[in-house]
């Protein structure tokens, strides 16, 4: 199953949560998309909102199923609450943290930095978005890719660095310091829904 690439502004009004992270798609119409507008009244069953969830958590971070699933796979072999290792994994991507970092707008443009071998990890070039940071691994931005525009817009407009990195805007580095706790992570997630639809 491939990953969505159409039109997230109508993903995040169906979901009712801001997937690019900017908050603007549901300024004017915080509403789902559709002809009868904010009129519409659906029920969910158990297993819509089970998928809703899930499919809320795999747009957020743009991923598609068969990544999404393998990561939750792997979740489930670690100790502690499978949810929150979940949320803890698809935080630990490197185009995930290039985003917290504030080095891209979108986690789609933190992506596109990854792709096109503009960020390093630990001094060395790494384009594969997936790729899990370790704590204390650094990223940062190759030399000859500091002065893009992206990445100049983006520090302009984001300011918020998460606790569990440290980011230093000189030198365009920043540190996994440590995993995240689960009140660091998107609060408008229910993970556990996400366990359920998984283990039907």
């Amino acid at each position: 199953m491939a990953r969505y690439t159409g039109p997230s502004w109508k993903k995040s009004r169906r979901y009712g949560i801001s997937l690019t992270g900017t908050g603007k798609e549901l300024e004017k119409r915080p509403y789902a998309p559709g002809e009868h507008g904010p009129n519409q009244r659906k029920k969910l069953s158990e297993y819509g909102l089970q998928l809703q969830e899930k499919q809320k958590l795999r747009f957020m971070y743009g991923l598609n199923e068969r990544q999404f699933r393998r990561l939750f796979d792997q979740a489930g072999k670690m100790k502690g609450v499978h949810g929150e290792n979940f949320m803890i994994l698809l935080e630990a991507r490197l185009d995930n943290l290039v985003y917290r970092l504030g080095l891209a707008r979108t986690r789609n443009q933190a992506r596109q930095l990854v792709n096109h071998g503009h960020i390093t990890v630990n001094g060395q070039r790494v384009d594969i978005p997936s790729y899990r940071v370790s704590t204390g691994d650094v990223i940062g931005v190759r030399e000859k890719s500091r002065n893009l525009d992206i990445i100049k817009e983006a520090l302009e407009v984001n300011s918020f660095v998460p606790e569990y990195l440290t980011f230093d805007e000189e030198k365009l580095e920043g540190t996994f310091n440590r995993l995240p706790e689960r009140s660091e992570l998107p609060a408008e997630i229910t993970e556990a829904l996400i366990v359920e639809f998984y283990s039907r």
